[in-house]
């Protein structure tokens, strides 16, 4: 080692590379198919797949890091061995692998697989009896059909061809007289750091060595030595060189400051996908959904998945992730769970003959043809628009199109690196000149290239001069070897491109910290009470936001990785803390200390990053100056005669020196030393938590132990008995995530409606809702793809909704049974709504018959929301999954909804949803036609039932009104159509007082949502006519939703009767009673009553804008803000009946108007007395408009819109003094009213006063035709 900076070859985890392996074919046990890797045998034995194994690996194994044969052979040569002919295209190819061990820990491994000739006859012979065989079952099936079904090269060949059968074996055959036989073979290490670059050269160098026509200066034991034992890891911050075969290798790891480590080029991922796809798949990945990527081309579809789990820092990936999936494990498609996983392609084969088990929540990438399969509704990044903008500034400046760029990336570099040094040492060119040539002479003839070149040259994109000379020997100039200028380029642009992204989470989450909960006294409590604890405040940190993010962002920090990393936050401060967070928390800092803005105030302004040039100038210098030089490679202690070079063959290389390392030399004794207390004093220390790692796994919050146990399948074992057990790891994993997710719904609305029941307010709407309830659809479309036999359609339990809708629509044609459920349910009066049969079909065609909705994971998530709402989901889903043959036809036995415990246990937790009351139907799909029936329950002991006048009614709710309708003669109840009204609020009722029995006495008026079933009271208990009760013809009822009686439908027959949510008091009689017998309130009571219908009032202000309820009821419902006055001005109100006639309030406002008209006031002062004039003049200008207003409203009515008009108008509290003063007063109240005492009064103003600052918007139907 030059320079003492880097630790050495002693400090075992410092090591470079851990392993060195060879896989390919064991010549002893010849031809094995490889059953596992999916391929059929119509397929010619060329293109089949045969088992591979590690056939040397150095050294034999390392304890920090156990060597798993399996999954190294698997990943290395995931599709198995192949064969190919000298007619065949043989280059090398090269792709890297990650295995992620189940602490979450990775090792990275770098694979070149080449070809080489099988000099062993056995198989050679072998694999012409196969053909043998393969044309003799080809010829028979051609003799049978004229369509053969060959394998994709077959079937490119015009079947009707008489000579077919000559041509395919003109194609894919092999005869061993005439062809040579070449076998696929790789060469690998195995790294702790993805330094990818490094490892392709260090690889490329040793292919070089074993095709080029000279011996390389040393056996190549000596370089593999060096790189396993002599090269260490370059310390952070630091550059370091080693030596390859042929040249001198560069590699650099990036300081602590600076975001982690990432090798793959950025470049080749925004080329493959273009900028715009990769932003909506990155939010893909946030949002924790399925990710598929789909290429031909291993190295692809692991660029693509590093490349874009780098850009989510300062949050990591926590779910199952496996960039390239081995053919053996298709199974894990089927994981209920969020993966990251990568599916190579065969070639010609179409995306659309790809079985998915589910699709609801995937997103799929089919990266060979720059394409992306999005799910259907999620939200989009912040700023998304601003954020592709800074992103294209960055690739423009590095002459990369934002819209990708499919051909020129990596087939560029691998023309580079491989084909031409290929063509350079293949004999059969010796024609090739050996100086520098230019690499579109070298490939004019190839058309394939001619079009490259083309697109490059219209892209933009330079294609350098490459130098080639006969096996290299670099002469370093002075000692240093400047980095390649391409691969700098690399590394500037990933630094830019991730500083960017990393500079959108750092404005995003800067006062992130503020809403961290950190209750626990110490870890081990912590971590016990994990499950409980709420670590994160998330309405706060909500409410805190630009109103534009809320939609990613609610959906966002409900994430495992979002749970993740503030659980590492509450860690740190018992813990050294996570790098990630180190490095991100110091950004928060810096931030801070260059804009000193108020945390309090967001913006949802832009700020583009600006720490570009920095970053790209410390990895520069790095790579300029080189910080250290590792020990040259050097001839080892071999044997003679071993090791024998022959070119194109890879040597058998001499275990013995390959497998210990170098003697520890003293220099770095003391290194390992200290590395070795580090780890003791951090095994006593987690000794000392005393928490071993099983109890701290189970503790460490449930869901995300989930994603722990199923992060990583163990790749190397494959038994029936493992899948069955993976599998029931994912059908613990759904009931987990299901409990979860219904308690989280549970508390979220619970907490809410204990803060609303002070007025009977039982629902919050809102965002943090409807994540939660999207969540849960994504639940249940994970668990019905689990297990499934075939896949039918994008939406698993849409496909089985309609299988059962099917089945049980043939049963009813045959049965033809009579329709059961429809008797009404008797009131007191004899008068009802008929029931609503709960039918899962009919709420399937109430889906069905929506033309807003497109697709069947939209009418999935429908019919999931409509149950929801009506309190039957778990209902529905029983009755669905109780039809157990169809349940056995769609679902596999291991699959989650045949555990019969396990499906018994989620039912009942949905059931739980039962307990609080969504309108998650009605508030999201507005525009939809539903069906209302309404019924009016007249009182008929006291007055007749059907009246002879004209009767109609209006119903409004959040989202609009019917306008008025006639009420059919003598009929009580009617059904009307119309756009969906959100939640009914008011109706108004009247008739024309037409006929001999014109009066009316109203109990209440019923409206049925027929779709939702949501029924709702509106109380009345007054007369309709003239000369009755305060002479109304029309009164405005506010409603009140009625809890369901569904429970006694469904079977209980229990005989309680329904619960109500308020006591239907008969409103508002408190003097004219019906029966007399009205206890009056005292004073002390109705002061409170004012106290708390005004504090009602300013709650409902406080409360975030969606989370508001309806203000109508605030004001004019049971304990609403007019009641609570009237009680006021019924206070020792002289209610004695004049001549049998009724006194109202209204006759006393009235009064006071006249009065106010006639007389001048005499006031003390100028200004009080304009002051009170003008007070005077709009009161009674409201009031004279209020009389004159085209509508038949009685007394109370109108006293009733003169409340509301001067609430909203802010006007009572200028009113109220008025009308205490004024001489009618004394005539009409008693001594001890308590408007006729000042301190009430006073008092009275102030607590009105507290509504001058709120915006108070009245609805349309307590106000109509009144103009002030």
């Amino acid at each position: 080692m030059s320079g003492s900076g880097g630790p050495g070859p002693g400090a075992a985890p410092c090591r470079f590379a851990h392993y060195f392996v060879l896989c390919g074919i064991d010549a002893e046990s010849g031809l094995e198919p490889d059953e596992l890797a999916g391929e059929n045998f119509d397929q010619s034995p060329l293109r089949r797949t045969f088992k591979s194994k590690v056939l040397a690996h150095y050294p034999q194994n390392i304890e920090w890091n156990p060597f798993d044969q399996d999954a190294v052979n698997m990943l290395c040569m995931p599709k198995g061995l192949s064969f190919r002919t000298q007619a065949d295209n043989r280059d090398p190819q090269l792709h890297s692998f990650i295995i992620t061990r189940e602490d979450g820990s990775r090792t990275y491994g770098f694979v070149l697989t080449f070809f080489e000739e099988v000099t062993s006859k056995q198989i050679c012979t072998a694999m012409q009896t196969l053909y043998q065989m393969h044309n003799a079952e080809q010829y028979s099936s051609v003799c049978a059909s004229s369509s053969c079904s060959m394998d994709s090269l077959a079937s490119s060949i015009d079947e009707g061809d008489a000579t077919s059968l000559a041509k395919l074996q003109r194609y894919n055959s092999y005869d061993i007289s005439r062809d040579t036989l070449y076998v696929s073979k790789c060469i690998c290490l195995i790294t702790p750091l993805p330094f990818m670059q490094a490892c392709k050269k260090f690889l490329i160098q040793l292919y070089k060595a074993v095709t080029s026509q000279q011996p390389p200066p040393l056996p190549l034991e000596s370089y593999i030595h060096n790189i396993l034992y002599e090269v260490p890891l370059p310390p952070p911050g630091r550059s370091l060189k080693f030596y390859g075969v042929y040249e001198p290798i560069i590699c650099q790891r990036p300081g602590p400051n600076e975001l982690p480590l990432s090798d793959y080029p950025l470049r080749e991922v925004f080329e493959l996908l273009g900028l715009e796809n990769l932003v909506q798949v990155f939010t893909c990945v946030l949002l924790e959904m399925q990710i598929l990527l789909y290429s031909q081309d291993y190295q692809r579809l692991m660029t693509v998945a590093e490349g874009i789990t780098t850009l989510l820092f300062p949050f990591q990936w926590q779910h199952v992730y496996v960039p390239i999936l081995p053919a053996s494990l298709l199974h894990f498609l089927d994981a209920p769970v969020p993966y990251l996983m990568g599916l190579q392609s065969k070639e010609g084969t179409d995306r659309s003959k790809l079985e998915l088990p589910q699709e609801a929540n995937l997103c799929f990438v089919d990266i060979d043809n720059h394409f992306i399969e999005l799910p259907e509704e999620f939200p989009q990044f912040p700023n998304k628009l601003e954020f592709i903008q800074e992103i294209s500034e960055v690739l423009l400046q590095f002459g990369i199109p934002p819209e990708g760029n499919l051909h020129c990336s990596d087939s560029a570099t691998k023309l580079k690196n491989l084909v031409l040094s290929d063509l350079v040492n293949d004999k059969k060119n010796g024609n090739i000149p050996s100086n520098a040539l230019n690499m579109y002479e070298l490939l004019k003839g190839n058309e394939t290239i001619a079009r490259l070149q083309a697109l490059a040259k219209r892209t933009g994109v330079t294609m350098e001069k490459i130098t080639i000379t006969a096996p290299l020997v670099e002469k370093e100039k002075d000692g240093k070897l400047p980095c390649e200028e391409v691969e700098l380029r690399d590394y500037k642009l990933n630094v830019q491109l991730r500083e960017v992204f990393a500079n959108r989470f750092t404005q995003m989450f800067a006062d992130y910290e503020a809403f961290v909960i950190q209750a626990a006294p110490d870890m081990e409590s912590w971590l016990t009470n994990r499950e409980q604890m709420q670590n994160f405040d998330k309405a706060s940190f909500l409410s805190d936001q630009p109103e534009p993010y809320l939609p990613f962002l609610s959906h966002f920090i409900e994430t495992q990785m979002f749970a993740t990393f503030i659980d590492n936050k509450i860690i740190s401060q018992w813990e050294e803390k996570d790098p990630f967070l180190r490095v991100f928390d110091s950004r928060i800092e810096k931030i801070r200390l260059y804009n000193v803005r108020a945390p309090a105030l967001r913006t949802s302004n832009y700020q583009k990053c600006s720490t570009l040039k920095e970053a790209a100038q410390s990895i520069e210098q790095r790579l300029m100056k080189i910080d250290h030089t590792a020990i040259h490679p050097h001839l080892l202690d071999m044997k003679i005669g071993q090791g024998k070079y022959e070119q194109g063959f890879f040597p058998k290389l001499q275990s013995d020196v390959l497998a210990t390392g170098p003697t520890n030399n003293n220099r770095w004794a003391s290194r390992s030393t200290t590395t070795q207390r580090r780890k003791d004093r951090l095994r006593q220390h987690s000794e000392h938590i005393g928490l071993d790692n099983d109890l701290r796994e189970k503790y460490m919050q449930e869901a995300r132990s989930l994603g722990k146990n199923l992060r990583q399948p163990k790749l190397s074992d494959l038994s029936p008995a493992v899948i069955a057990q993976t599998n029931w790891k994912f059908v613990e994993g759904l009931l987990k995530e299901c409990r979860m997710k219904t308690k989280r719904m549970l508390v979220e609305k619970m907490g809410h409606e204990a803060v609303e029941l002070g007025h009977g307010e039982a629902n919050i709407t809102g965002l943090e809702e409807n994540t939660l309830i999207a969540s849960l659809c994504d639940l249940l479309e994970r668990i019905w793809s689990h297990g499934l036999q075939v896949k039918q359609g994008k939406s698993a339990l849409w496909s089985h909704l309609l299988q059962y809708q099917e089945r049980e629509e043939k049963q009813e044609h045959s049965a033809e049974s009579p329709a059961v459920g429809t008797e009404r349910r008797k009131s007191d009066t004899g008068i009802s709504l008929p029931t609503l049969r709960v039918s899962l079909i009919q709420d399937m065609r109430h889906v069905q018959n929506m033309s807003e909705i497109k697709t069947d994971v939209g009418r999935a998530r429908a019919w999931i929301r409509l149950s929801l709402e009506k309190k039957l989901l778990s209902q529905h889903l029983k009755q669905l999954l109780s039809n157990q043959a169809l349940a056995k036809k769609l679902y596999k036995r291991y699959a989650f909804l045949r555990c019969e415990e396990e499906r018994e246990q989620f039912l009942y937790h949905l059931l739980s949803l039962n307990a609080v009351d969504y309108f998650c139907f009605t508030s999201v799909f507005t525009t939809i036609m539903i069906p209302y029936r309404s019924v009016i329950i007249p009182i008929k002991k006291l007055s007749n039932a059907i009246t002879t006048s004209n009767p109609w009614i209006c119903v409004s709710g959040e989202l609009g009104e019917t306008g008025v309708m006639q009420i059919p003669k003598n009929h009580l109840e009617m059904t009307f159509e119309c756009q969906n009204l959100g939640k009914l609020t008011t109706v108004q009722i009247g008739h024309d007082n037409s006929g001999l029995l014109a009066k009316w006495l109203v109990d209440c008026v019923m409206v049925r949502n027929e779709i939702t079933g949501h029924t709702y009271k509106f109380p009345c208990g007054r007369w309709l006519g003239k000369g009755i009760d305060d002479g109304s013809l029309e009164r405005i009822l506010i409603g009140e939703l009625v809890s369901s009686t569904s429970d006694e439908e469904l079977g209980k027959q229990c005989r309680t009767p329904p619960q109500q949510k308020s006591p239907t008091v008969a409103r508002r009689l408190s003097i004219t009673s019906l029966t007399g017998k009205n206890t009056k309130p005292n004073a002390g009571q109705i002061q409170e009553g004012i106290g708390e219908a005004v504090n009602n009032i300013v709650k409902h202000f406080h409360k975030p804008e969606k989370e508001r309820g309806s203000l109508t009821i605030l004001l004019c419902g049971e304990n609403g803000l007019v009641a609570a006055l009237e009680q006021v001005f019924h206070h020792g109100f002289k209610s004695a009946r004049i001549f049998h006639k009724n006194v109202f309030i209204w006759d006393f406002i009235e009064k006071a108007v006249a009065y106010f008209e006639t007389s001048d006031q005499i006031g003390d002062n100028e200004e009080a007395l304009l002051l009170q004039r003008s007070s005077c003049k709009t009161f009674c200008h409201y009031v004279n408009a209020i009389n004159t207003a085209p509508r038949n409203i009685g007394k109370d009515g109108k006293f009733q819109i003169l409340v509301c008009l001067g609430t909203r108008d802010h006007l009572l509290p200028q009113w109220i003094p008025l009308l205490a003063e004024c001489p009618p007063i004394t005539r009409m109240y008693e001594e001890n009213a308590l408007l006729r005492d000042r301190m009430t009064v006073n008092s009275l103003i102030r607590v009105l006063q507290t509504l001058q600052d709120f915006n108070i918007i009245l609805e349309g139907s307590l106000i109509k035709g009144v103009d002030v």
